[in-house]
């Protein structure tokens, strides 16, 4: 079987060579950073490819020949990407966490027979799975609240963070409105609000703000209340509310008293973008926290699910690509055997319903080191 991933980054390339190592597959990575595709090839043999991913032109020709393709390109060009992989038959496990809704392409996916398994990372991702899972074992589904961040292992620097995924993702995460369930209805919460404090064995105090987070599951589960907050070490919401205020994210011209314009989130990225990248030696972790409440056998019950996942130093990859990457290709397994092969757009909680689907899943990752750790309150 091939497969083609669509991104190099730190995520692509570790779905790179967790896929590589099976036999029967034929993995080539695309993208346009040469330099990282000549990486990939000299250390593990991995063909690579250049493509503009803007261009849905190239991005068509570098996968005519595959069989499977799972996309992490940045999520701007999420949507277009993706509609670009239907119309041409293929299908698909999606990681671009693109803005648009992704049922706008499911009648497309239907009519091309295209399985398009979409926000398939960690967090969307497992969260929407093991959240469908829950929810399908309850009568009723009260409340759904997910928590999860990517942090760095060691507290250092002015913001004491990061960014282990695109740091231009990260400032779109602290700049869309949020979007949670209230009393059964979709409410718009401000990025960054609604700070509270969380404690996590064996990390400590976490702060726990709104972000974009619930995507389809504001639609997809029956349930009247649900959130979805971001982990930061504490005070961390805090200045970047500050940076987003003062307009420092904005993608508007600005023009300066010599006559010149900057757009001023260049000027930011530019500035911040080197405080939050990983140093070598540098260690990060994911933590999750999944919590959904509701009604069994007439009685209270709550599912909960823990994730403490740490960077792997013996392959050198990061948490964030560990739990984000090795999700979408333990799924992209799960479609290349044929356990989940329905045509349309399909977010995880889709397959969270499925019991044989989850349980290769959770047994894939655990395969990984990845460990999900179930816990039920009943009565």
């Amino acid at each position: 079987m091939k497969i083609v991933i669509l991104g190099a980054g730190r995520v692509g390339s570790a779905m790179a060579i967790d896929l590589s190592v099976d036999k029967e597959f034929e993995v080539r990575v695309a993208d346009r950073d040469a330099k990282q595709l000549a990486r990939l090839e000299e250390s593990h043999g991995i063909r690579g490819e250049r493509v503009d991913f803007s261009l849905p032109s190239t991005v068509n020709r570098a996968i005519q020949d595959a069989d499977l393709i799972i996309s992490a390109v940045p999520g701007f060009l999420g949507f277009q990407t993706l509609q670009t992989i239907i119309e041409a038959g293929k299908n698909v496990v999606d990681i671009a966490f693109f803005p648009e809704d992704p049922f706008k392409l499911d009648e497309l996916a239907k009519s091309h027979g295209v399985t398009a398994v979409v926000d398939c990372g960690v967090a969307p991702g497992m969260s929407n799975l093991l959240v469908g899972r829950a929810s399908a074992q309850l009568d009723e589904t009260h409340s759904v609240a997910i928590y999860v961040g990517g942090l760095p292992s060691a507290r250092e620097g002015m913001f004491e963070y990061r960014a282990v995924f695109s740091p231009i993702d990260v400032i779109e995460e602290y700049t869309r409105p949020s979007r949670i369930v209230v009393n059964g209805k979709v409410e718009i919460r401000e990025a960054l609000s609604e700070v509270e404090i969380l404690h996590f064995a064996e990390v400590g105090d976490l702060e726990a703000f709104n972000t974009d987070g619930l995507r389809t599951l504001a639609h997809t589960i029956d349930a009247p209340d649900m959130i979805e907050k971001t982990l930061r070490y504490p005070g961390h919401a805090e200045k970047m509310k500050l940076l987003r205020d003062m307009g420092l994210f904005s993608n508007e011209l600005t023009d300066l008293p010599d006559g010149s314009c900057v757009r001023p989130l260049d000027l930011t990225t530019a500035l911040l973008f080197p405080l939050w990248e990983m140093r070598d030696g540098e260690q990060d972790l994911t933590v999750m926290r999944i919590q959904v409440s509701g009604l069994k056998n007439g009685k209270a019950a709550q599912y909960t699910y823990d994730l403490l996942d740490r960077f792997d130093a013996g392959s050198g990859t990061t948490s964030m690509a560990r739990t984000t990457g090795y999700t979408a290709t333990v799924v992209a397994r799960m479609l290349a055997q044929g356990l989940y092969d329905i045509p349309g757009i399909h977010p995880p909680e889709h397959i969270g319903v499925l019991p044989e689907c989850v349980d290769f899943i959770l047994a894939g990752l655990r395969e990984r080191g990845i460990v999900y750790r179930e816990s039920i309150l009943d009565g």
